[in-house]
């Protein structure tokens, strides 16, 4: 079994994605959320030149990626599944479940440090919000969220298949909760109790960074809740609140090049991380 999946890994994953890109995209084109800003054209070439050129150095620095961590630990008796004995079925749920928990506290992580801010803007400087969103990260972010997996799967020790059905979710979710998608106010509600919907995660991509302070998870919303960064509703509504970020909302910033060169220019110095929302709230 592990040998079939590390063998078939980066084909699940190809394929997983090819499905649920499709059906996102169908889906916005059939009942969208919001009107568009701008047309789609730029943005998405863009953005998905983006994640082939993050997929591409991905698979050049880490060949086996976290699928080969796990294996490593499991060999070497590493991390707290590969110690603690409990059921199998127990130790592959309490992987994925705790592994989004990492990814939460990433997410908060390059919100409050500024140079990781930098890296970060790239994903929040798109001035729409659509499920191409949800996969546009400067390849340094990239890289630094792979090291950041590795550590944490080495210390967890999780199965195999446990990082496989955390990493394939991880990227589906991150397309649902990013896509233009219309969904009924009441599902959305029932929803959020469970994962993160399109609507909760929009708040996260608003211009005014009391709104993009909030909302930060990509899977499970139970870490928002929890832990006080949960908002419900943007300020101006879904229809009238502004997505990206003030410093970097003219279409040429949408292109390859600028997207590569963003965290080092001048402007993206002005900005903040988590701090500056939790503080203004505290101040409200």
């Amino acid at each position: 079994m592990k040998d079939w999946i590390m063998s078939n890994e980066p084909v699940i994953r190809l394929g997983f994605f090819a499905g649920i890109f499709g059906l996102m995209a169908i889906w916005e084109a059939v009942a969208a959320r919001r009107e568009l800003t701008t047309g789609k054209g730029r943005r998405w070439f863009g953005n998905l030149g983006l994640v082939l050129l993050d997929t591409l150095i991905v698979r050049l620095l880490f060949p086996a990626a976290t699928i080969g961590m796990a294996l490593m630990a499991e060999d070497f008796g590493w991390g707290l599944f590969n110690t603690v004995d409990v059921p199998y079925w127990l130790a592959v749920v309490l992987s994925v479940v705790l592994l989004d928990f990492a990814i939460y506290l990433q997410h908060v992580m390059f919100h409050a440090i500024p140079a990781l801010w930098r890296l970060h803007m790239v994903h929040h400087a798109d001035v729409d919000f659509d499920l191409t969103t949800g996969i546009r990260f400067h390849p340094i972010e990239i890289v630094l969220s792979m090291l950041i997996k590795l550590a944490v799967v080495s210390v967890l020790g999780p199965p195999v298949v446990g990082v496989l059905i955390f990493e394939v979710v991880l990227n589906a979710l991150a397309m649902f909760n990013h896509a233009n998608v219309r969904i009924t106010l009441r599902l959305d509600r029932v929803l959020r109790w469970i994962i993160v919907t399109p609507d909760m995660h929009r708040v996260h991509h608003s211009v005014d960074d009391v709104e993009y302070t909030t909302n930060f998870g990509f899977n499970l919303s139970w870490w928002d809740r929890l832990l006080g960064t949960y908002l419900d509703q943007p300020a101006k509504g879904h229809q009238g609140m502004i997505i990206g970020l003030e410093n970097f909302r003219h279409t040429a910033w949408q292109t390859i090049p600028r997207l590569l060169a963003m965290p080092f220019v001048r402007r993206a110095a002005i900005g903040a991380g988590c701090a500056t929302g939790k503080m203004r709230r505290e101040q409200q």
